[in-house]
């Protein structure tokens, strides 16, 4: 069995280097763009630039959240956002939205990770995002252990899970 990959949240370029002297082997963190959690990021570009060069430093990784679904008049600032997240070279993008998946996959080569705002609660969800190209899913929150067995047991690439913290508040009646 290959060795899991213990990731934390990261709000600021303090508590990605704490998350990292505590034993973490990645982060996930943004800026207030695009973010589900803005209340708790301290982040931009330059600070974010900096947590990544000193994640790299220490052979850990830095994935960066854009995981709104963000609205039509926002396609334009969402596409410039990715555009400069991409320059700061992170290790992978965890997003929700499906257009935008499609998006940084046409124009990055950075892997992309399905959050779980997305909400991949069986295996012919798991297999369709896998088949669009997504690196990684992370599963929605409310799964149990059979759940989470029988869905990795269809897949090629990697799942992520929540072992501990807060649930996320519903979008949209979920």
């Amino acid at each position: 069995m290959k060795k899991p990959e213990l990731l934390a949240p990261a709000g600021d370029l303090l508590k990605l280097k704490v998350a990292f002297l505590y034993g973490a082997d990645a982060v996930y963190c943004s800026t207030r763009k695009f973010a589900m959690r803005v209340r708790e990021i301290g982040f931009d570009n330059k600070s974010l630039k900096q947590g990544i060069n000193y994640a790299h430093k220490l052979g850990k990784k830095v994935y960066i959240t854009i995981n709104t679904f963000p609205h039509a008049s926002e396609i334009s600032a969402v596409k410039l956002h990715v555009r400069e997240m991409n320059k700061l070279k992170p290790d992978g993008f965890i997003v929700a939205d499906p257009g935008l998946i499609k998006y940084i996959k046409d124009n990055s080569k950075i892997p992309v990770h399905l959050s779980t705002q997305a909400n991949t609660t069986n295996q012919l969800t798991a297999k369709f995002w896998q088949d669009l190209g997504v690196d990684r899913i992370v599963l929605a929150r409310e799964l149990n252990l059979k759940d989470i067995k029988n869905i990795s047991k269809c897949l090629d690439i990697p799942i992520e899970i929540f072992v501990h913290g807060a649930m996320c508040m519903a979008y949209s009646g979920r």
